[in-house]
């Protein structure tokens, strides 16, 4: 007699169903953690959410007098440019600051009170930051930073400057001076880039700026711990940051284009590349460091210093990357003296 054969319990799971069972569980467990990965996207974007913000809502605040905003002609095109141009329009060899990366003519605000007393003091925000804004031809090489101050020099009708500038714009002035020795009269030098160099710290915006898949959200997020961690790591003392500056910093940031602009900008760098034009300066060079710096520590201004014949090197032992806005008075100092043993 042929045997049925036995039933399972109806409580019982074959092993079929339980490999089911376990590949719903993974699913689900990936839709929730797509879910929770949906949802903090949610939140950052709501806490940290920061439109580009039009150059008209910025001018009230960051563009009082004796700001003004000239269309410079650029080769084939005009560029937008704010500048500041201050003291005596008499003085036969005025001064051009240029700031740094992700900085503005602000920077200069303190040098630029004092000495405006007696000397004629421009600066300039350059293309791709602060009011500026982006390039006219979206290019952030040196070549084209070099076309604009000469254009510059030829739009203010200026023969010959002294000419001055911290990190990026101590690279350009440098830089110039090589290019067009006859229209710079002496350097001023403020923790100058233009050397291969290796950051001890390197502010968190610029390493965010540096990955281009991030670009997507750089464009949209910006938080203000952001800024505030990124201007700390250049100061030598962050007890001296304020509201108020971080407020400057942020907000330049967010003007229209000036996101997208540092991400180019740091896809055209070439660190290094014309460093062996440093010894064909033969202007008067007068080098400020600070000792605290952390993106180009004093190593390499010290190097700078001795690649440039006769340059003079004053160091700040309390001072970051920024001296002259940190320390105004401090640093103008030997500015002043160096300008006073200019022959006219």
């Amino acid at each position: 007699m042929r045997r049925e054969p036995p039933q399972a319990p109806a409580d019982t799971v074959r092993s079929d169903d339980r490999g089911d069972e376990r590949g719903d569980g993974l699913a689900g467990l990936l839709l929730r953690a797509a879910g929770l990965l949906l949802l903090l996207g949610c939140l950052l974007a709501a806490a940290f959410h920061a439109p580009e913000r039009s150059l008209q809502s910025l001018v009230a605040r960051w563009a009082p007098p004796p700001s003004d905003f000239i269309e410079l002609k650029l080769g084939d095109r005009q560029q937008l440019l704010h500048l500041r141009d201050e003291g005596p329009r008499g003085d036969p060899l005025p001064l051009l600051l240029l700031h740094g990366t992700s900085a503005s003519l602000h920077t200069w605000e303190g040098w630029a009170h004092e000495l405006s007393k007696t000397r004629r003091i421009i600066t300039i925000d350059l293309p791709g930051f602060g009011l500026t804004g982006p390039s006219a031809y979206a290019d952030y090489s040196d070549e084209r930073y070099l076309q604009l101050i000469g254009a510059l020099l030829d739009h203010l009708q200026l023969p010959r400057v002294v000419l001055g500038g911290n990190s990026l714009g101590g690279e350009l002035a440098w830089e110039y001076a090589v290019q067009a020795p006859e229209r710079v009269a002496a350097l001023v030098l403020v923790d100058a880039a233009g050397l291969a160099f290796t950051p001890d710290t390197l502010p968190l915006g610029f390493r965010l700026a540096r990955m281009p898949l991030l670009k997507p959200l750089t464009g949209m997020l910006l938080p203000r711990q952001l800024v505030e961690r990124s201007v700390a790591s250049v100061y030598g003392d962050p007890s001296k940051i304020t509201p108020a500056l971080i407020d400057r910093y942020f907000e330049l940031t967010l003007r229209e284009g000036n996101r997208d602009a540092l991400v180019q900008r740091f896809a055209q760098l070439e660190p290094g590349r014309y460093a062996s034009q440093l010894p064909h300066l033969r202007q008067p060079t007068l080098l400020i460091w600070g000792a605290k710096d952390r993106l180009i520590p004093l190593a390499y201004g010290q190097q700078m210093n001795r690649a440039i014949t006769g340059s003079r090197l004053v160091v700040f032992d309390k001072l970051g990357h920024v001296p002259q806005e940190e320390d105004p008075a401090a640093t103008l100092r030997p500015v002043q003296e160096f300008l006073h043993s200019l022959k006219p």
